[in-house]
């Protein structure tokens, strides 16, 4: 890449940007961020997550559907540095074209990059890809509300 990227995210900084707090947090850090189209968040699953322990007993898995969330909060994020907003809320719209193709377990670390696409209107799409080990394990576009109170 040509273009130099943003110092990290530290984990202080996302909570005072993101309203979601333990265990609904699914972000623990941004490694990278241009402040324009692009952020890259981390999320290491441990056994110890909430969710593994109804979902599965014996064979616990990541549900989809947070893996979403995971995304939505990494965008939530890159939605803040874009407004300079820090705390402002970006509520969740719509979720299309998502595709599941990995199952993730306690171990697993997730690599969340979500990339600006457009804003219309008050609304602000972006695409979202989970990867393990280089591996896609999920990807969707999302479309938020920005500039609600």
């Amino acid at each position: 890449m040509s273009e130099k990227m943003a110092t990290p995210i530290s984990f202080a900084d996302i909570l005072k940007m993101l309203p979601h707090r333990y265990p609904f947090l699914l972000v623990d850090r941004i490694v990278e961020c241009d402040d324009k189209t692009r952020i890259v968040g981390i999320k290491n699953l441990t056994f110890n997550e909430p969710f593994f322990q109804g979902h599965f007993p014996g064979d616990p898995v990541m549900p989809g559907v947070l893996q979403l969330e995971a995304m939505a909060q990494v965008g939530g994020v890159l939605m803040n540095r874009l407004n300079s907003r820090a705390g402002q809320i970006a509520y969740f719209l719509a979720i299309d074209n998502a595709r599941f193709r990995k199952v993730l377990r306690p171990g697993d670390q997730l690599r969340i990059e979500v990339v600006f696409q457009k804003v219309r209107l008050g609304m602000a799409r972006v695409h979202g890809i989970v990867t393990c080990e280089g591996d896609v394990a999920s990807e969707a576009d999302l479309m938020f509300g920005v500039g609600r109170d």
